[in-house]
């Protein structure tokens, strides 16, 4: 528990450095001293209104969406019992786009997209859950078949599907509405100030699932030992299912379809730290926080004034970085 501890306080460290970094960095350049003076005690110039009105409820919102796309991220690579697994794997970031862009499609008011996310979310997740019930009911003993493949199988069949209708209505899309739409689909935090439902989710999420790491732990040895030991398996494997699935839905409500986050960070916190649940869970939340904190940052600054979607810079970092970790991963979670 003492080395649990020294990580998260480690990890804690580093979120912090990244806010300061992200809240001192912009297109106005703000000394880090000045940075803690206007959130110490606020005053009424343009400082405070860089800093707190603007850019912290922008940081808030990417450290919890990064803190949930890591923590669905580890809980897939556990579900799916497949290290290279993401969060967007059964589709639900597909079905949070389907429903964004017919919002968008529609003209419909901004504070609409959230809601169609919402709901395209909610319906890619009931859809995998209805067409995996099954696998997910029936009792996994020794030598019985695995659920995790043919739920994997379902859900990238599912975002097949998704894209196909994604794709279809960019092509149908108004000019007037394009740029929009490719901005949500690459990931954009710009204007995301609906921090508080995605930071309090973080949390919930982050709680709900804890007291089962012990169990994942077990799970991880095999579904045969598992039940030995008196795990219950398949309640254990929806619980799973339902944090990652609301997690990456919240995730993608927030910010739109961010990529590798939820690839790369518990993968590489897996080879750093092993694979204890009861220390990667809360680590993988305050590692992708603190990633996508400093990814934002950078694609808003390094073209200031022009902003970059948040998703090229997490592509451009991630693809190498998974390369890296995928020559040096093993062969099982």
């Amino acid at each position: 528990m003492r080395r649990a501890i020294l990580v998260w306080l480690s990890l804690g460290a580093v979120v912090l450095g990244a806010f300061l970094f992200a809240l001192a960095t912009g297109s106005s350049q703000l000394a880090p001293l000045d940075v803690l003076r206007e959130l110490a005690s606020p005053g009424d110039g343009i400082a405070r209104e860089i800093v707190v009105k603007l850019r912290l409820p922008r940081a808030l919102a990417a450290f919890a969406v990064g803190g949930l796309l890591a923590l669905a991220g580890a809980l897939m690579q556990v579900l799916l019992r497949n290290p290279l697994a993401d969060p967007y794997v059964l589709g639900i970031s597909g079905g949070a786009a389907v429903g964004a862009l017919l919002v968008m499609l529609a003209g419909l008011g901004a504070w609409l997209i959230n809601l169609g996310a919402a709901a395209g979310a909610l319906a890619a997740v009931l859809l995998v859950f209805a067409l995996a019930r099954r696998e997910f009911a029936r009792r996994q003993w020794a030598g019985s078949p695995d659920a995790s493949p043919r739920l994997l199988l379902t859900g990238v069949m599912i975002a097949a599907g998704w894209t196909a209708i994604i794709t279809l209505m960019l092509t149908l899309a108004p000019d007037a509405s394009l740029r929009g739409m490719l901005f949500w689909l690459m990931g954009d935090l710009n204007g995301a100030d609906s921090w508080v439902p995605a930071l309090a989710a973080a949390a919930v999420c982050l709680a709900v699932i804890y007291p089962a790491a012990r169990d994942l732990n077990v799970l991880l040895r095999g579904e045969a030992l598992a039940h030995a030991l008196g795990v219950r398996v398949t309640a254990l494997r929806r619980r799973v299912y339902v944090v990652a699935s609301v997690a990456t839905a919240l995730a993608v409500t927030t910010a739109g379809t961010i990529g590798f986050v939820g690839l790369v960070v518990p993968h590489a916190l897996r080879l750093a730290l092993g694979n204890d649940q009861r220390v990667l869970l809360p680590a993988s939340v305050l590692a992708g926080g603190a990633l996508l904190l400093v990814a934002d940052t950078a694609a808003r600054s390094l073209l200031a004034p022009l902003q970059l979607p948040v998703g090229v810079i997490t592509a451009l970092v991630g693809v190498p970085a998974f390369m890296l970790l995928l020559m040096r991963s093993p062969t099982k979670p």
